[in-house]
């Protein structure tokens, strides 16, 4: 991640204010890469972290690793939770515990080409958050409001994205014609 200089030592209401204060410092840069190692095995690198990533064998992979749209699940699975964890805090919501599980269905026509009418990406996700907490369920609601609203996953997995792809080879090598 790349940021402007900032303690996050004060927490998410520290960052909070920061940010609000300083617009221009809000921007924060995300990064990741991968490289495929063998057949559909790929390795990704986030900051000092390595992902296996790889297909079930069903799918023609080795099953290394999760699937990349399975990575997409638990991205949003763990992002709900942390979430409800920083806006039931901000709100003084109690919350003593909270677990996320997500599902997704792709028709495999899309991703396979056997249907280039389907599309290759999820078609329907459902989300079920179990929260544990002794607030009544008119404070929980409002913290699920205030989630639904900040949580960037599910912003990413809800509204297209400006996407641009550039694609670069390494030069073809073709012998001198003689």
């Amino acid at each position: 991640m790349t940021t402007t200089q900032f303690s996050f030592r004060s927490g998410f209401n520290g960052l909070r204010d920061h940010v609000a204060a300083t617009p221009e410092a809000a921007l924060a840069t995300f990064s990741a890469a991968s490289h495929q190692v063998e057949g559909l095995w790929s390795k990704a690198a986030v900051r000092d972290f390595t992902l296996d990533i790889d297909e079930p064998a069903a799918l023609g992979g080795t099953d290394k690793g999760p699937n990349p749209v399975e990575l997409i699940l638990a991205a949003l699975a763990s992002c709900q939770e942390i979430t409800y964890r920083l806006y039931a805090d901000r709100l003084g919501v109690p919350l003593d515990g909270v677990a996320v599980t997500v599902e997704g269905d792709i028709d495999l026509r899309g991703f396979t080409g056997a249907d280039d009418a389907v599309r290759p990406g999820f078609t329907d996700i459902r989300v079920k958050v179990d929260l544990t907490s002794s607030a009544p369920l008119e404070a929980l609601e409002r913290v699920k409001a205030t989630v639904d609203r900040h949580c960037p996953v599910l912003d990413i997995v809800s509204n297209a994205v400006p996407t641009a792809i550039t694609f670069t080879s390494a030069e073809a090598h073709i012998p001198a014609a003689e």
